[in-house]
Formats: C-alpha cells, sequence, structure tokens
C-alpha cells in the first residue's frame, strides 16, 4: 500500500511531527510536515528494499504517474526538496529532467529552467508535499514561458487543504500518491498516533482550506486565518534578529509608531529622539540632510535609541550596484551601517544591491526593508514590481525582514510590514503625496507600523500629537488581532 511505504518513510525520516507547529503562514498547527530531512536518508528516496517488498518515495511517485496513465517527455522537481526526488526518477527511468531556479543568475545563460527544453514537449512536475498548490503553480508558469505544456503534477503527500481543486482550475491535474487523512489512519493502525491526535489534524485540515480563485484572481486565502501577535511573531523559528528586537520592543512599549525625524539641525533631530523616544518603536532619519553632521551626533543619537528603546532606520533607499551600495553603507562621511539598525534599498538594480548591503550588515547584526510600495502618486512600485521584491525578500531573508509598502505584501508572518505617509485624517498634499489614516493602514491593509512625519513635527505639541498617533496605531492592532493580545 502506497501510504504504509510514505508514512514508513516518513517516520524513519523523522519528517512527520505531532504537537504544536507555527506555519510559515503564522497558522498553529498540530501536525509538521518536512521532507527536506529525506536527501539525508538514500536509501528511503529509492528502492532498496529486497524483491517484493514496498517501494519508497521515488518509486512511489514513478508508479502513481504510470497508474494514472501519464504520459510526458521530461520531468521537473519543484525547487529545492522535491529536486532529488525528480532526479533519481529521471536517472533510473530514463527520463529528461529540467531544472527550473528560483531566481535567475546575473553571470551566464541567466536562465530561469535548466536543460534540453524543446517546445511543444509536455513536462510533469514533481512535488513533496501540497498545500495550497502555490509552488506547483509558480513552478508551471515557469516553465509555460519556455513554451511547455503542463498539465499534470506528481505529489508525495496532499495535505487536503484545497491545493487539489486550486491546481485543476488553472488545468493541472494533482496525483497524489497519498492524503494526509490517509496517512493518518495508517499510523492509527499502526499504533504511531492514537486517536484523539487523529482527529484533531483532521479538524485542522477542514479548518485551514486554501479556497480557489479565479486565473489572474489575488492570492488564495484560507477560511480562517489567526492573526499573530508582535509577541508571538518575536518567537518564530528563523525570524530576522532585528525583527524579533523590534517585535518585542513593540509590545513592551505598546507603540507600532515610527517617527520620520526630517529636520535639518542635529540639535533639533536629538530633541525629538530625547523627547519622542518613549513613544516610538523606531526613529527614521535622512541623514544626508543635517546642515551639522558628524559622527558625535550620531553617537548621541545611538545612546538615545538605547536608552528609550527605539531602533534607528536610515531611510537611504540604496538603488545602485552591489559595490557601490556596499561602500555607500559602510564608508564615506556618514559609516551608515556603524551606527543605524535599519536600511532600506530599491529592488530595481536586481539582488546586487541587497548582496552588497548584506557583505556589510550582515556580521553587524543589522537588517534591511525592501521598498515594495511607495505612498506618492503616479508611483511605479506596484504590480509585478512588488511580486519582485517579495521575491528577493524571501531569497534573502538572512538579511532583509520586512516591506516599506502600503499594505501587507507578504504572508509570511517573520516579515515586517512599514507603511509611510500617514496622517490623522486621510487626505494629500500639492506634490503627490497621498496620506492614508492609521485605522485604514494597520487594521485594513495589515501594515504593521505607522510611519509619520509632517503630522508631528508640524504640530503645535509634537508629544501629544505624538501619543495621539501612538494611541492610534495601537488600538488599531489591538483592533486587528481581535480585540486581545
Amino acid at each position: 500500500m502506497a501510504a504504509g511505504g510514505v508514512a514508513a518513510a516518513l517516520l524513519a525520516a523523522g519528517a512527520l511531527r505531532f504537537g504544536s507547529f507555527v506555519l510559515k503562514s503564522g497558522i498553529a498547527s498540530p501536525v509538521y510536515v518536512d521532507l527536506r530531512g529525506l536527501v539525508s536518508h538514500p536509501g528511503l528516496l529509492r528502492q532498496v528494499l529486497a524483491p517484493g517488498g514496498e517501494p519508497l518515495v521515488a518509486d512511489l511517485l514513478f508508479q502513481t504517474a504510470k497508474d494514472a496513465g501519464l504520459e510526458y517527455d521530461c520531468v521537473c522537481g519543484v525547487p529545492y526538496t522535491a529536486l532529488p526526488l525528480a532526479t533519481i526518477i529521471c536517472s533510473e527511468k530514463q527520463v529528461p529532467m529540467l531544472i527550473r531556479r528560483k531566481e535567475a543568475k546575473d553571470y551566464g545563460t541567466k536562465r530561469l529552467v535548466e536543460g534540453t527544453i524543446n517546445p511543444g514537449e509536455t513536462c510533469l512536475i514533481i512535488e513533496d508535499v501540497v498545500t495550497s498548490g502555490s509552488s506547483v503553480l509558480e513552478t508551471a508558469e515557469v516553465l509555460q514561458k519556455e513554451g511547455l505544456k503542463v498539465t499534470d503534477a506528481v505529489v508525495l503527500l496532499d495535505r487536503e487543504q484545497g491545493g487539489k481543486a486550486r491546481l485543476e482550475e488553472r488545468g493541472i491535474r494533482l496525483h497524489p500518491v497519498c492524503t494526509l487523512s490517509g496517512l493518518l489512519d495508517i499510523l492509527q493502525q499502526q499504533g504511531e498516533v492514537d486517536a484523539e491526535m487523529v482527529e484533531k489534524v483532521k479538524d485542522f485540515i477542514r479548518g485551514n482550506v486554501f479556497e480557489p480563485v479565479a486565473q489572474n484572481g489575488p492570492a488564495p486565502m484560507k477560511r480562517i486565518c489567526k492573526e499573530l501577535s508582535f509577541r508571538a511573531r518575536a518567537e518564530l523559528p528563523g525570524v530576522h534578529p532585528v525583527a524579533a528586537r523590534l517585535f518585542t520592543l513593540m509590545e513592551k512599549k505598546q507603540t507600532n509608531l515610527c517617527l520620520s525625524a526630517d529636520v535639518t539641525g542635529s540639535k533639533e533631530l536629538l530633541q525629538l529622539a530625547a523627547s519622542l523616544g518613549p513613544s516610538i518603536c523606531i526613529l527614521k532619519t535622512h541623514i544626508d540632510i543635517l546642515n551639522d553632521f558628524t559622527q558625535e551626533v550620531v553617537k548621541e543619537l545611538r545612546a538615545l535609541a538605547d536608552r528609550h528603546e527605539f531602533l534607528i532606520f536610515e531611510d537611504r533607499k540604496f538603488a545602485d550596484i552591489g559595490n557601490t551600495v556596499k561602500h555607500q553603507y559602510e564608508g564615506g562621511m556618514f559609516k551608515i551601517a556603524s551606527w543605524s539598525d535599519i536600511v532600506n534599498a530599491h529592488v530595481v538594480p536586481g539582488s546586487g544591491v541587497v548582496k552588497g548591503l548584506k557583505e556589510v550588515g550582515l556580521p553587524l547584526q543589522r537588517g534591511c526593508l525592501l521598498i515594495a510600495e511607495m505612498s506618492s502618486q503616479g508611483s511605479l512600485a506596484m504590480g509585478k514590481y512588488t511580486e519582485a521584491a517579495v521575491q528577493m525578500a524571501e531569497e534573502n531573508s538572512d538579511f532583509v525582514f520586512g516591506f516599506i509598502s502600503g499594505s501587507r505584501v507578504s504572508k509570511k508572518p517573520e516579515f515586517l510590514h512599514i507603511t509611510p505617509g500617514v496622517q490623522l485624517q486621510a487626505g494629500g498634499d500639492d506634490l503627490g503625496q497621498r496620506y492614508l489614516s492609521p485605522k485604514e493602514v494597520i487594521s485594513e491593509r495589515g501594515s504593521d507600523i505607522i510611519v509619520v512625519g509632517r503630522g508631528i513635527l508640524s504640530a503645535s505639541d509634537r508629544l501629544q500629537e505624538g501619543e495621539k498617533y501612538r494611541k492610534a496605531a495601537w488600538e488599531s492592532y489591538i483592533s486587528r488581532l481581535g480585540g486581545h493580545v
């Protein structure tokens, strides 16, 4: 029985665990499936048992395709976990293989698909686990752009959370070796898991299903999606150290307000940091507009940040080639990396801009925000540009921990979203700046932190006005959580 073979393989590799786990989506799950460890168990990847024994992972995938009567010319494994599975199948069954890159290299052929591509041929996709089907769809899109036909995908485990229906809506038939509920039944029969846990997992599956959406429609949404608190997000495995610090101090100080200190004198900058420091989580600077900048100024600013527990964000908007931004970040008269916790960058130059900044910032435990959207009228930072920013962030999550955006652009709770252009009353100015209210940004658009400049700086009582914004943003966050943390 296929499910029995999968159950044995997953248990042997420690790839199937029960308990309480926070998934990438931010949802707490009673079951965790992680097949990446299979690569360290070569005997589980291919058939190594005696004749008459049960076939293992790669053989099960191949047999599932054969039993379904699928005809195909080549095979492509979804990166990265399915790559070794596809490799074994293609090697042993003598089927041509294609490799899909997650990102194009900025040298060589710069191709997203490696291998011999013959437009018009049919490519079978191999995947390890399907939840929403997004990874299969992404791979299919890349292959289809190369002129290949994609009609079927074979998966080891279908979590039964809507991926199959979503793929079928896009014209791709999903053929699972086994389903999660079927696997649970086998494990219960074998005494590996009790009836209470089986029912708990099945309830979770039924309550967390990705709804099919029309082609070119919005991203899939779950029927139930629990919003995580900042405290819970700080404890997520793999969260960036800067993000963890920020989440933690936001909860401690009950503030998700960033002050945009766009002033031209160092005395005023330090006064703002001293007076409003207790009310903010981030102080954003444009250090190059100071008329009297010295390293002593940033030394004092750093001391105020440590005293009042806020982070410093130099809004430099790096946008050059890697080698140039590396020097801009590390050297020059400002020496930004030596004092600023956070910087940001445009994605226009490509991944080189992040790589250059990372070389300097990573050893110092600094973090970077990518500009995914802008608040100015007529901005070109939208659509494909925004998608590219999210992809670049995910590929560099050891340094990039969030986005400058007008709304939530990534569903991964490890990433922070920071929104500029906020005032208590929505509106705009004569130079194309559009203003949103804290409630619209935090409660409705799903951002985490509001950035306020002129709304506070133009007030006669800056401290009082800052407190108004802090309370408005924090109350909107509490409302988003359902009224409690």
